[in-house]
């Protein structure tokens, strides 16, 4: 059985937009996992941007880019709701929500919590780049809460991005890498 490091993020159709989904089982009580997706200091080392702005729905946000020269992006927080549920406009057209619930009882450990983000996004063109960066994310964020390797977003993306690329398929590998970032070799 594939770790949850390893599971890609799926990709659906929903109208005129695309979402990508994944699920995470981290083992770590739920408020500790909150944490993590709401202190300034617990997003440096895994989330690609700054969270600029009150924690409440409604509230107006601005993500900037920490050690990059781009320019922050703004959003709003559409729903928060400690310690379960985080979701906020990205940018000009995402959707970024983080849902944490307990683990299921055959998880494997009591106080694990089970963490699902779901993007909501367009165009479908850029489904491989961006579902290999919220994974890299991701796997940033594990390791962060176990206390172990932190690399630099970006670092790790080519493969992962090579493996989106083959499982999306060409009409979801339409845009290249961030500014900065390697090239992955493979189908697209």
């Amino acid at each position: 059985m594939a770790t949850s490091a390893e599971r890609l993020g799926t990709l659906e159709r929903v109208g005129d937009r695309a979402r990508l989904s994944y699920e995470r089982l981290l083992r770590h009580p739920r408020e500790r996992v909150w944490r993590a997706l709401t202190d300034p200091d617990d997003l440096r080392a895994w989330f690609p941007t700054g969270i600029v702005g009150d924690r409440a729905a409604g509230a107006a946000l601005t993500f900037p880019f920490p050690d990059q020269d781009l320019p922050a992006m703004s959003g709003e927080m559409l729903r928060f709701e400690p310690p379960a549920l985080l979701e906020m406009s990205w940018g000009p057209d995402d959707v970024v929500r983080f849902e944490l619930s307990a683990a299921p009882d055959d998880a494997g450990g009591t106080g694990w919590c089970a963490l699902t983000l779901v993007v909501d996004f367009t165009p479908l063109g850029k489904a491989a780049r961006d579902g290999a960066g919220w994974h890299e994310c991701l796997d940033l964020l594990g390791s962060h809460l176990a206390g172990g390797e932190r690399w630099g977003l970006g670092q790790r993306w080519a493969p992962i991005a090579q493996r989106y690329r083959a499982a999306l398929g060409p009409e979801a590998c339409e845009l290249g890498p961030p500014d900065g970032w390697k090239e992955p070799t493979g189908p697209r």
